[in-house]
């Protein structure tokens, strides 16, 4: 007998050294908190600590709390059932500094079963953030956009892309955020769309929709019914109407039959009206849970009598009201409570800023942002996923300012603007229009205004999303025909690129002066993704520099970086003196990084390559397909290449 247990406790030596030496993170635990029974050394080793033993995992690693790992725990103790990740993305503090950073695992989590009835977890993981980060690395931007849309099912995706709006309006008291995720499948484009639409009477519209189906038909019955209840909202403010309208179209299409929809008018006091046709209803989400909106779900559109029920409901400050299409529902492997429990719970951490943090962005940002990647990477998913989120902010400011006139005008304003245009959520193409508008504004204030007198700037933010912007000064108008003749032939460009960056100029000439305003809808992009984007880290928000800063990569070659503006002009007129020999050597001027090309630096460029141009020499310029500085030469009519 004693040979019988020596023989058993050297076996279990073994055993024990064995699983102490295997290199793969190993970890066993027990009961519903799931406490560390057993664990290898390089379990501890990746925990930070020996003593690991009795602890629970959430004790472990607190900042796991909302990013899906213990509800993942949970589910295979309860159903028996084991559960597998690729690569998921992780914030953890491994350094123990605070603040966790991310990382990637490929895991397995297996039932630990004693009798036949499960009684635990048995975890192994690997860090694969090395292989992930390295093929980001490889794979670079342009390699995935070729990729992406190298066969017909990417082709339409962007089908779909360019049926959905491209931005989404900017509102003095109401935020709104938007993603639409393309079916996990061969035929990806479907029938998921959004609208939000400024009402006539200060609210805002919001609308979600899910037509039956895949591929262009679907598309094409999504962009007919979207185009009718926009318009609907857009004429009445009124959601019932929408939907009775959207109904009328069904029944006559068989194409948009059956679809389900959902309209909401959002005050900004908070009250909201609702109808929906056999469409999911909203949540309201805050950080302790979310709750259903109180409607009724009547029946999909082009079916029964035509008539839906409409409820009020309120949204407090705080909370995210999110709209959704069933995607996100019906996952595979999920029941649909499961499934809605598990959309709960990611919304509630997302809109409290729990678990996967992203600075920098709003509730309404996160939700829209980090709830796909949270629901969505355990299952997988076969249909469109929308969502489309407001919250309740406070009202934009108006903004002024006045500055004294003269060539540092432009530049003093710019900086107290473009904080505006952050603080008030512009999208970036917007803000670099209004900056570009706003810079050739004041620089022509300080040109023909008051000599020692000031430049007074004006921007509010309306109701209906469209930002007006004056800029006044004590001057008098002078035509062209009357400014002095020796001034250079590309002089004047101000006014023209200004009414080309915004979409209203209007110029007022009276007795005391002269006042300049411009009006632009603003927008704010909603993010259009496809399967391989859920995972990735949510964009970095921001928007431009400020000053410009010139760089040489190559000895014929300077970059540009920032903006450059007529305070600009000494810097580089001095760089490209040195570069060119005074304009006998050729060089090529890189705008790549230019976000701000105002009409005083066009002109100096006009200047530059006439000169280097009549020396035998070539001044080529540079701005990429698409950037700001290829949009302002191709006004300017400046000779320059994209390639």
């Amino acid at each position: 007998m004693q040979d019988d247990d020596e023989q058993r406790a050297g076996a279990a030596g073994v055993v024990l050294g064995v699983f102490e030496q295997v290199p793969l993170p190993v970890v066993a635990t027990a009961g519903a908190r799931h406490r560390v029974i057993a664990a290898n050394a390089a379990y501890r080793a990746s925990a930070g600590r020996e003593r690991v033993l009795g602890l629970p995992i959430e004790e472990l690693f607190p900042e796991l709390r909302g990013q899906q790992v213990l509800e993942m725990f949970d589910r295979v103790l309860t159903t028996g059932q084991a559960q597998v990740g690729r690569e998921w993305r992780l914030q953890l503090d491994l350094d123990g500094s605070g603040v966790p950073v991310d990382h990637f695992y490929d895991f397995v989590v297996t039932p630990h079963r004693v009798g036949g009835t499960v009684t635990g977890t048995l975890l192994h993981f690997l860090d694969v953030t090395g292989a992930v980060r390295d093929r980001q690395l490889a794979r670079g931007e342009v390699a995935a956009a070729e990729q992406r849309y190298g066969d017909a099912r990417e082709a339409m995706a962007a089908l779909q892309r360019q049926l959905l709006p491209r931005g989404l309006p900017v509102l003095p008291s109401v935020l709104v955020s938007a993603s639409y995720l393309a079916a996990d499948a061969e035929e990806s484009a479907g029938g998921d769309w959004f609208d939000v639409v400024p009402l006539p009477d200060g609210r805002v519209g919001l609308a979600v929709g899910d037509v039956v189906g895949h591929g262009v038909a679907a598309s094409a019955a999504m962009a007919q019914l979207r185009a009718v209840v926009h318009d609907r909202l857009d004429e009445t403010g009124d959601p019932g109407l929408a939907v009775a309208a959207a109904h009328r179209v069904a029944r006559r299409s068989t194409g948009v039959f059956g679809a389900t929809l959902c309209v909401v008018a959002l005050d900004p006091g908070g009250d909201v009206e609702l109808v929906s046709a056999g469409h999911p209803l909203p949540l309201v989400v805050s950080g302790d849970g979310a709750r259903d909106t109180t409607a009724v779900v009547g029946p999909p559109l082009g079916t029964g009598a035509g008539a839906w029920t409409r409820r009020t409901d309120r949204l407090e400050p705080g909370e995210v009201l999110l709209l959704y299409t069933d995607g996100i529902i019906e996952r595979p492997g999920r029941e649909p409570g499961t499934a809605t429990a598990e959309l709960v719970s990611a919304a509630a951490a997302a809109v409290a800023d729990r678990g996967l943090r992203t600075p920098g962005l709003s509730a309404a940002e996160r939700a829209t942002t980090l709830v796909p990647e949270l629901v969505i990477r355990a299952t997988g998913h076969t249909d469109d996923v929308t969502l489309l989120a407001a919250q309740l902010i406070a009202p934009a400011p108006v903004w002024r300012t006045r500055v004294p006139a003269g060539p540092a005008a432009a530049g003093a304003v710019r900086g107290g603007f473009t904080d505006w245009l952050a603080a008030i959520g512009c999208g970036a193409e917007d803000a670099l229009a209004l900056q570009h508008a706003i810079t050739e504004l004041v620089t022509n204030a300080g040109e023909h205004g008051d000599p020692g007198g000031e430049v007074g700037v004006r921007a509010e933010l309306h109701a209906d999303g469209v930002a007006e912007v004056a800029v006044t000064d004590a001057g008098q108008w002078r035509p062209r025909a009357a400014r002095d003749l020796s001034a250079p032939a590309d002089d004047g460009l101000g006014l023209a690129m200004t009414s080309h960056f915004v979409d209203d100029l209007r110029v007022a000439r009276g007795p005391g002066g002269t006042t300049v305003t411009v009006r632009h809808q603003l927008t704010r992009p909603a993010r259009h993704l496809l399967a391989a984007d859920v995972g990735s880290a949510a964009p970095a928000a921001g928007l431009v520099r400020h000053g410009l800063v010139l760089d040489s990569p190559e000895p014929a070659r300077v970059l540009l970086l920032g903006d450059f503006d007529g305070t600009s002009a000494p810097a580089l007129t001095a760089e490209l003196e040195r570069r060119t020999f005074g304009g006998t050597v050729s060089i090529t001027l890189d705008l790549s990084g230019v976000s701000l090309l105002a009409s005083a630096a066009v002109a100096l460029l006009h200047r530059a390559v006439a000169r280097s141009t009549r020396n035998g020499a070539e001044l080529l310029l540079f701005a990429p397909e698409g950037s700001v500085a290829q949009h302002v030469l191709g006004l300017a009519s400046l000779p320059h290449t994209t390639r």
